[in-house]
């Protein structure tokens, strides 16, 4: 017997389909059933690789005595995070609001107008942990919503006003003047939040906080501060050494629950492999360190080889469990591994750490933590022909569940840095995955200048939201600046364009995460917080400023301006949440801009290019054009041509440009001193 979920394409969803639970999808008529029948809804919200999701549904709603006290008083709704990430906003931020710290299973009791009265995340089936069974909790729950409905009221007015009021910006605050001072400040401040002997933010559960790292890097090119550079580098490298990363397969989890990064939460989420995957990038520009590169070029291979989904976009994620346990299928008892490499297990022992007794719950997480450096060639070439033969073994082993689902954000998001890394690296075959992706979105998921979010089984899912488009033009831009094709560039006016129209706030500036002709949900959130993703509002900052660089429109500098100012004073409240704005503020305000005269056929226009993409700035913008065209008035090497009739360059910061550069190899050394 199923529920109302077996009609639909999101496999967290399907996963739930046969629980006894009446389960609902979100929607117009569960929200009918709840105020026809005076219930509280029992809003569920989580995704496919998640772990404790897959606790509670385990012991609770795969429970019938549980499942009838829910059915009897709850309207039940059931939501995918990643198809909904604007409802999962909304409830998460009124779940902060309750002094939570938050996390998914998010678990909320709303009135049937789906406002909020209480809510948690992960309840075990009796008490435990510290916390109520989930039984008690529903008890309480339902008898607050018929017996103290005045309780109910204050505590949804309340929590309904502040979400209202999270989407303004926040008054009172002086808006700092933005300069690499204030940003140096600032990073000098972050960095004390860096553990400089194993890498990371904080203490456990460590994430990567790539946003962070990113803005400390930024840092390190402003300042030549070598403490920046080495909390990048010691971060970095510990993730790379550590069993966070899969040196079997390849790819990252989503985060470790230990400080020394050892034991991931084996789930693997795409935007996590590419932010990884761009940051790595930007960091062997600099440094040429083969470990960066053999961890890109794995990780690459990974997404490629286990994350291609139909029409050639990216899947969303990998699960953390597989036969009901996490991390089965990723640890190695020291006998399976003596039995799949016969003369080459002492060597595969020696390197990851592998031991009789294991280092988690009796089995091993292979990884390298005792060094933070590659061995030589010959070594690492059979360290790799060893880790193949154990990825054949791992390959009879039941996998881990694959949600399929490709969402526009998420594929911006590898697009882009694939897209990157492809011109860094000299892969066309990188970029060609990255084209295919896209064109799949823009095609099969577009109407016109729209968007939809998610695509499954031939079918699209749900308005797309800011960050579809915001990260998807920010794709187009990249792959505009490696490939010259004005099909990108096009494509990202007009989605800035339908952001413009649809999400722009005209009281306030800035963007909604929504659009005005969608879905009216209680709040409408508007914010350049990062969350899992980087913020849309942050990453349009970026957009923007490419968009203006690359035409000369003075609309995409007036909307860069706007929307900047729109959340300059969220700085003096909290910095930290904003990295992704304060990375494309950088770039806004000291662009370093590669002008390439010469036809992209060319050899020597080619020579030249593959060195802009040698730079180390993340403030890189390259532009390639013919002889016969002009880059626009605005562009400060407007009006420069060739020399001698060869591809030439020029490279700008601000208004200053160097001298014509014809000889590749001497490109890095033109850029101005400024």
């Amino acid at each position: 017997m199923t529920n109302r979920l077996a009609e639909e394409t999101s496999p967290y969803l399907q996963q739930h389909k046969d629980n006894p639970v009446h389960w609902w999808p979100w929607g117009a008529a569960a929200l009918k059933a709840a105020r026809d029948q005076d219930k509280p809804i029992l809003l569920s919200v989580g995704y496919a690789a998640c772990h404790w999701c897959h606790v509670m549904a385990h012991e609770s709603f795969e429970s019938p005595e549980i499942a009838a006290q829910m059915n009897d008083h709850f309207i039940n709704i059931k939501v995918d995070r990643e198809e909904r990430p604007d409802i999962d906003t909304i409830y998460m931020n009124a779940l902060h609001m309750l002094g939570e710290q938050g996390g998914w299973p998010l678990t909320m009791f709303l009135t049937p107008a789906a406002e909020p009265y209480w809510g948690g995340t992960y309840f075990p089936p009796e008490p435990r942990f510290g916390r109520p069974g989930f039984p008690q909790v529903l008890e309480a729950m339902a008898n607050a919503w018929v017996t103290d409905k005045e309780a109910v009221a204050k505590n949804t007015t309340a929590l309904v006003t502040g979400l209202q009021k999270l989407a303004r910006t926040a008054e009172g605050e002086d808006a700092p003047p933005l300069t690499g001072d204030l940003f140096d400040t600032m990073a000098a401040r972050l960095i004390e939040s860096v553990d400089m002997d194993l890498g990371g933010i904080g203490g456990a559960p460590k994430f990567p906080h790539t946003f962070a790292l990113e803005f400390l890097w930024r840092a390190h090119g402003r300042t030549g501060d070598p403490k920046f550079a080495d909390a990048v580098q010691i971060s970095l490298d510990q993730m790379a050494q550590g069993g966070i990363y899969d040196h079997v397969g390849g790819g990252y989890a989503r985060y470790a629950t230990d400080a020394a990064w050892l034991v991931p939460h084996f789930e693997k989420m795409l935007y996590d492999n590419t932010l990884l995957i761009d940051l790595m990038t930007q960091v062997w520009q600099a440094t040429g360190s083969r470990l960066y590169e053999a961890r890109i070029r794995e990780t690459v291979g990974w997404t490629l080889r286990e994350m291609v989904a139909e029409g050639g976009g990216f899947a969303a994620s990998l699960d953390a469990d597989s036969e009901g346990e996490e991390g089965k299928y990723y640890v190695w008892s020291a006998t399976e591994i003596d039995a799949a490499l016969g003369v080459d297990a002492a060597m595969v022992r020696e390197v990851f750490g592998v031991t009789p007794g294991g280092n988690w719950e009796g089995k091993n997480i292979l990884n390298r933590s005792h060094a933070m450096t590659l061995h030589d060639a010959q070594f690492e070439s059979d360290l790799a022909r060893a880790c193949n033969a154990l990825y054949d073994v791992r390959e009879q082993r039941v996998r881990p569940g694959w949600d399929d689902k490709v969402l526009a954000d998420w594929n911006g998001l590898m697009i882009a840095a694939m897209a990157r890394a492809s011109a860094v690296f000299n892969e066309p075959g990188w970029l060609a995955a990255a084209v295919r992706a896209w064109t799949f979105i823009a095609d099969k998921m577009g109407d016109g200048d729209r968007l939809w979010h998610a695509a499954r089984d031939g079918k699209v899912r749900n308005a797309g939201m800011l960050e579809d488009y915001a990260n998807m033009a920010q794709a187009s831009l990249a792959l505009f600046e490696v490939t010259g094709e004005p099909r990108f560039l096009e494509r990202a006016g007009a989605w800035s364009a339908t952001l413009d129209s649809f999400f722009w706030d005209d009281d306030q500036g800035g963007y909604y995460q929504t659009a005005s002709d969608g879905e009216q949900l209680i709040a409408r959130p508007r914010n350049a917080t990062d969350n899992a993703v980087p913020s849309g509002n942050g990453t349009m900052v970026g957009v923007l400023a490419r968009l203006y660089l690359h035409t000369g429109d003075e609309v995409y500098r007036a909307r860069a301006h706007q929307l900047i100012d729109a959340f300059t004073p969220e700085i003096a409240r909290n910095f930290f949440g904003l990295m992704t704005f304060l990375n494309n503020v950088d770039l806004w305000l000291k662009p370093v801009q590669v002008a390439v005269i010469g036809d992209r056929k060319d050899a020597g226009t080619k020579a030249l290019t593959n060195a802009a993409y040698a730079l180390a700035s993340p403030n890189l913008v390259l532009s390639v054009i013919a002889p016969d065209t002009a880059l626009p008035t605005s562009h400060p090497a407007a009006g420069k041509a060739q020399t001698g009739g060869k591809a030439t360059a020029y490279v700008c910061i601000g208004e200053t440009c160097s001298l014509p550069v014809t000889d590749a190899a001497s490109l890095s050394e033109a850029v101005p001193a400024v």
